[in-house]
């Protein structure tokens, strides 16, 4: 190192001067540049007055060292950094220069660090912007491989230590000093100075944060007077003024909300808090526009203190701030106002208890409010104002596209609207709670949400209002809501319904939920179905394309949800391309649906499923005839029984042990009956606890219903079996004959027989002689006792009859049925037939009805008027009659004609033998008994 003499003062300004030229005194040579800088800390340690100029000379010391470091860096192939292939090594000098500032800081913080921080975060600006181009220096978007590229030279690492130093030298008294020098810098060289503010910001979070926004504060409030000269009014007298240093401000936060969110979000709301102290100062004033313009430059703050700032606006704080804001001009507060707004829109996190936080203020006050609990009329009104803003400014932002299709141009950016898509199903049911403002303001919400967001949020708010509306006044609101939409995208019921079969498949929803949506639906079907274009018509045709999803809740477990899709069903078109499989699974299901409505003696229900399964049998003919075929079989089915007055089977032996088995295992129920003594061979055995032939004791008699309960269960089911029969009216007859489809009619008396004598085939049509009885005994008693045991049969056999020619069809049950109640009477030895009531009343129903299939003529078909009057051999041979007449004139249906005014198949009797001779008995009978009968002797002439 070159010594400076020790002479006079003159000799020394000599030396000094020298010095400062760069030449050797003693020599005349030049100096290099690191015996030029060792000279240099050796003036600054002898002669600290020369520190300016000293550390001005310093700087190229650094920036030779960092040009060598970056030449070496892009030169080595290997990444290995080697400072000493090109210029001389800087590593002692730079070592030097740390030690003698370190001292001088160590020993006067108060004289030296502030100037020493100033240079070392200056100096570090420029070689970042300086260097910033260079090939191997990363960009300032990548601030942790910038961070590690400097923190690796030795130059600007050491530049970095010098500062670090000086703040802590400083963070006890005054660290303002050292900060604004971080934040001119910042200002200056800002992006490639980040790294340097996000290393020191990380090593003092706490100082930093507090102190940054301490000294940005001061320096917004420098920038003009009062409130509305700030960058946040237009209005303000030096609106064109600039804050250069908020800039910085927002860039260092920015860096520091990654890892230190919390901290920030504390600080914020200290200073927040801060501002509304009993004193008022200028500070004070410009705290909140302060924030309001951090959260505007940086949606990273907005978002870190946006929730928690809401949460702290309690009643008491929303009334100091309109204390301290009430003075400011109009149009100050107006332009506040605005920049709130503008701060919603653009708030992401907390969107929607931002959004309750404003309702929730803005809505009248409550008599019952407590009053601690109250804010002033003006907070009120303030908050109401913000909301409508809102709502047209996000109106503005979503509709303002350039384009009248909504589709065709994808929506800006709307953090606030972004936000509230995870809570639509909120948004809907407050607004169905129908509160004044409240559901007003939600409802045009939801319509912007579902306009920005479209398709998944339109139809989410649509299928929501659908699910928890509940009565037409809250139902209205998806028909207004579907209203807006529909003008601005299509598909949106079919998307509608289509979710709403995902949420059901999915079970998201609860069977409250499931059956209301479901009744939502049906109702609005019915409400507006007029019009291809109006609502109802269309949603019926979206449920169309799901009728099987929806048919598989008629036989879900809980009644309302069945009994609500057989509602959506019986309103809705069904589709004629349904297929096959699909129509027959909802007739299946339809039919089985109307049985356990029947049971439960529901109206609504009944009401329903009829409406329903009449729906579906005229989708097409094979419809129809499943339908009857369904219901026939299930009504005559031993389990149905009871419902029509029947007598139901007691379960079997079999019946008893698989019901038993469903409870125990199969080893116990064996075990149980091995335990008994055998005692084979003996009159007391016994099998399973039964006696052979009778099976096991019923544990209970089944139960009995009234009459008048069984005949409206009867009534149902007939009016719904005429219904799907096609039935028709022709008023020209004074009588108003029921006309009923003969192919309907047909089906069910196929389907009677079948179920009554499944062996037995439709083909046997001929009445054979009375003889031949004796070869169908079992068959005539089993006939008979199915007659006997369900009184329904009788109903089903005169719904045949009136669809000629149908009856024919039945020929082996009337047959079957005629000859057991011959049998009973040729075996009476009652002195009349009102002593077997049944036998009495099968008969008369058994004549009247086959006149009424045209199988009788009239003058045959009416002697059932006079059964009761008559001994039961009279009746006897009255049938005997019958039965040949039939066998002499089979019922066929050849032998039916079609008359086209009246739509009925009617049968000529004078084409067949002459009915006198089937009336010699009866001609018999009524003159025997002249005294009663020959009143009726007119109605049995030919």
């Amino acid at each position: 190192m070159f010594p400076f003499s020790s002479g006079s003062s003159q000799e020394l300004a000599q030396e000094i001067k020298a010095f400062l030229s760069g030449i050797d005194p003693v020599h005349g040579n030049k100096l290099t540049l690191k015996e030029h800088a060792r000279c240099g800390i050796l003036l600054l340690r002898t002669l600290p007055p020369a520190r300016s100029a000293v550390l001005d000379h310093l700087r190229g010391v650094f920036d030779e060292y960092v040009c060598t470091y970056l030449l070496d860096l892009e030169s080595s192939e290997s990444g290995v950094v080697s400072i000493h292939t090109q210029g001389p090594n800087l590593d002692d000098v730079v070592q030097e220069i740390q030690a003698v500032l370190s001292d001088f800081v160590r020993m006067n913080p108060k004289a030296w660090a502030a100037l020493v921080s100033a240079w070392s975060i200056d100096l570090m600006g420029q070689l970042s912007s300086k260097y910033a181009g260079r090939h191997g220096v990363p960009h300032a978007s990548s601030l942790n491989e910038l961070l590690q590229l400097w923190m690796s030279c030795k130059a600007t690492r050491t530049l970095m230590e010098i500062y670090t130093q000086c703040l802590s030298s400083m963070i006890n008294t005054c660290p303002d000093a050292c900060v604004d020098a971080l934040l001119d810098t910042s200002v200056q060289h800002s992006p490639h100075f980040d790294w340097v503010v996000a290393h020191i910001g990380s090593s003092f979070p706490n100082t930093i944060i507090n102190r940054v926004l301490s000294c940005g504060l001061k320096d917004f409030c420098m920038h003009g007077t009062a409130s509305a000269d700030l960058l946040l009014f237009p209005s303000a007298t030096t609106s064109d003024k600039r804050v250069p240093k908020i800039a910085s401000v927002v860039g260092i936060l920015g860096h520091l909300a990654s890892r230190h969110s919390e901290s920030i979000k504390q600080e914020l709301l200290k200073m927040f808090h801060g501002s509304l102290g009993p004193t008022w100062d200028q500070q004070q004033k410009a705290t909140v526009p302060f924030l309001l313009q951090l959260a505007i430059m940086s949606p990273t703050l907005l978002g870190t203190i946006s929730v928690e700032l809401v949460d702290s606006l309690k009643p008491a704080i929303l009334n100091q701030l309109h204390q301290h804001f009430v003075l400011l001009p109009r149009e100050d507060l107006e332009n506040m106002v605005s920049i709130v707004v503008h701060l919603i829109c653009q708030t992401s996190e907390g969107a929607y208890r931002t959004l309750q936080f404003l309702i929730n203020t803005a809505m009248p006050a409550s008599v019952i409010t407590t009053p601690c609990l109250a804010v002033h009329d003006s907070v009120r009104e303030a908050c109401d104002r913000i909301i409508q803003l809102l709502l047209l400014n996000l109106q503005k932002l979503v509709y303002n596209r350039g384009s009248a299709n909504l589709a065709e141009v994808p929506p800006r950016a709307v953090p606030f609207l972004d936000e509230l898509k995870g809570h639509v199903q909120e948004l809907c049911t407050e607004t169905l709670r129908l509160e004044r403002k409240r559901f007003l303001w939600q409802h045009q919400l939801l319509v912007l949400l579902s306009v920005h967001c479209t398709p998944s949020c339109a139809s989410e708010a649509l299928f929501y209002l659908l699910t928890l509306a509940k009565g037409q006044e809250e139902l209205s609101l998806a028909t207004q809501l579907y209203a807006v939409l529909s003008s601005c995208m299509s598909d949106l019921l079919p998307a509608t319904v289509k979710k709403s079969v995902c949420q059901i498949h999915a079970v998201g929803l609860s069977e409250q939920n499931t059956a209301q949506l479901l009744q939502n639906m049906a109702m609005i079907i019915q409400w507006e179905g007029e019009g291809p274009t109006s609502m109802g018509y269309q949603l019926g045709q979206a449920v169309s394309f799901h009728v099987y999803d929806f048919g598989q809740l008629l036989l879900h477990h809980n009644p309302a949800v069945a009994q609500a899709a057989s509602l959506l069903l019986s309103v809705c078109p069904i589709p004629k391309a349904i297929r096959p499989a699909h129509l027959l699974f909802l007739i299946r299901s339809a039919v089985h649906h109307f049985f356990l409505v029947l049971h439960s003696q529901s109206p609504t229900g009944i009401s329903y499923a009829s409406r329903l399964l009449c729906c579906l049998s005229g989708a097409s003919l094979m419809a129809s005839k499943a339908i009857l075929q369904y219901l026939v079989e299930g009504a005559l089915h031993p389990s149905k029984a009871e419902l029509f007055g029947g007598v139901s089977e007691p379960p079997s032996v079999a019946n008893d042990l698989f019901l038993e088995g469903a409870k125990l295992s199969l080893l116990d129920i064996n075990r149980r009956f091995m335990t008994a003594v055998n005692f084979s061979g003996s009159v007391w055995s016994v099998f399973h606890a039964g006696v052979i032939g009778r099976g096991l004791k019923p544990p209970h008699a089944p139960h009995q219903r009234e009459p008048e309960e069984i005949s409206h269960i009867i009534q149902n089911f007939l009016t719904l079996l005429l219904q799907c029969c096609g039935v028709g009216r022709y008023g020209q007859e004074p009588s108003q004959h029921v006309v009923v489809n003969p192919e309907a009619a047909k089906t069910v008396a196929v389907v009677l027989v079948e179920t009554v004598c499944p062996d037995v085939t439709n083909s046997e049509l001929a009445w054979p002689p009375e003889d031949h009885t004796r070869n169908t005994v079992e068959r005539d008693i089993q006939i008979g006792r199915a007659f006997r045991d369900n009184p329904l049969l009788f109903q089903l056999l005169h719904l045949v009859a009136v669809g000629r020619p149908a009856l024919c069809y039945c020929s082996v049950l009337l047959r079957g049925l005629m000859a057991t109640l011959m049998a009973h009477w040729e075996a009476s030895r009652e002195n009349d037939t009102t002593s077997s009531p049944w036998h009495l009343q099968a008969s008369c129903d058994l004549v009247a009805c086959m006149g009424e299939g045209h199988l009788l003529p009239a003058v045959l078909s009416n002697m059932h008027e006079i059964f009761d009057q008559l001994a039961p051999f009279e009746v006897h041979l009255l049938l005997l009659s019958v039965w040949d007449y039939m066998h002499d004139n089979s019922p066929l249906p050849q032998k039916f004609s079609f008359n086209a005014s009246t739509g009925r198949f009617f049968r000529d009797f004078s084409r067949d033998a002459d009915a006198g001779k089937y009336l010699c008995v009866l001609h018999s009978v009524l003159h025997k008994n002249i005294d009663r009968l020959g009143l009726l002797s007119g109605r049995f002439h030919t």
